[in-house]
């Protein structure tokens, strides 16, 4: 019997729910960490199709939004599931991108698999963090609760190609952003890969977009972006994140600065969950009690 020929894996762009090549029909050589070797070529991504992507985000902003917390917490618990299911190919190619060893590109899968089940469980619960009745004089109600900022461009870690990625994204799309994610730029496997997880799971296409390619050349286009509402800057360079932030003031966007030396691995806060959430104060009457014992 003859040996059978590998057949090389053609990474592609998520989109809309959908797996474009770069309008540019660019792509790029992506080597492994420690040897060099080469692993795959990559879809090197335009302006335009960060444009593209964040019409895909914006259309998909309303459902999401307007989704249950309960049921987005399903949505990520899903992903954790698929995630599970991959376990292999994510060893792999964490091993490659991050030059590990299999066993330790195996323990940062499994924490990348409870991550997702970390914020899958938050998701009904933040607006008991981050809303709440506040005390007022007077006869009223006055009621805070949380809400989505909007469409949120992520640049993902450099140098964690994974977990990093996950726990940079995760908290954005569970409390109802959708998200524009610019993936690392040496090592974007695993986030293309994600993405073919996140269209075999429930999550609504355009909800989460992966980019490949250069941040430096992709990010000032999100960061000017006028329909951007916010943006995670974690895997810009210093120089590149000053740039990105006079950008971002043009339509007054939220920022998240780049944080030195941020463990990944550690068991997160709730910082993330309540970077990219609006504030909504409702006021209402107390009232009085009628005759009927109700009080209106």
């Amino acid at each position: 019997m003859s040996e059978r020929l590998s057949v090389f894996k053609t990474y592609k762009l998520y989109v809309g729910g959908k797996f474009p090549r770069s309008e540019s029909g660019r792509v790029y050589e992506v080597t492994g960490s420690k040897d060099e070797n080469w692993l795959a070529n990559a879809p090197l991504s335009s302006r335009k199709d960060a444009r593209d992507a964040v019409v895909a985000a914006r259309k998909a902003f309303g459902g999401w939004s307007g989704a249950t917390a309960y049921n987005r917490g399903q949505v990520l618990y899903r992903v954790a599931e698929m995630l599970e299911g991959r376990r292999s190919q994510f060893t792999r190619e964490v091993a490659d991108a991050e030059g590990l060893s299999k066993a330790k590109a195996a323990a940062l899968v499994d924490l990348t698999v409870d991550r997702w089940v970390w914020y899958a469980g938050w998701t009904d619960k933040i607006a008991q963090i981050a809303g709440g009745a506040n005390p007022v004089a007077g006869p009223f109600f006055n009621l805070s609760t949380p809400e989505p900022t909007g469409v949120v461009a992520v640049l993902a870690p450099q140098e964690s190609s994974l977990l990093g990625l996950v726990s940079v994204l995760a908290p954005v799309i569970a409390t109802g952003n959708t998200a524009v994610v610019v993936a690392s730029e040496r090592s974007p496997l695993p986030a293309l890969s994600l993405g073919e997880v996140l269209a075999t799971s429930d999550v609504p296409g355009g909800v989460v977009n992966v980019l490949s390619g250069r941040t430096a050349e992709i990010a000032p286009t999100l960061a000017s972006h006028m329909d951007v509402n916010a943006v995670d800057l974690t895997g810009a360079d210093p120089a590149l994140a000053t740039e990105l932030e006079i950008a971002a003031a043009d339509n007054l966007k939220r920022v998240l600065r780049p944080r030195t030396g941020e463990d990944f691995a550690a068991t997160p806060g709730t910082e993330r969950l309540t970077a990219f959430l609006e504030t909504k104060t409702v006021w209402h009457t107390t009232g009085s009690l009628g005759a009927s014992g109700s009080s209106y």
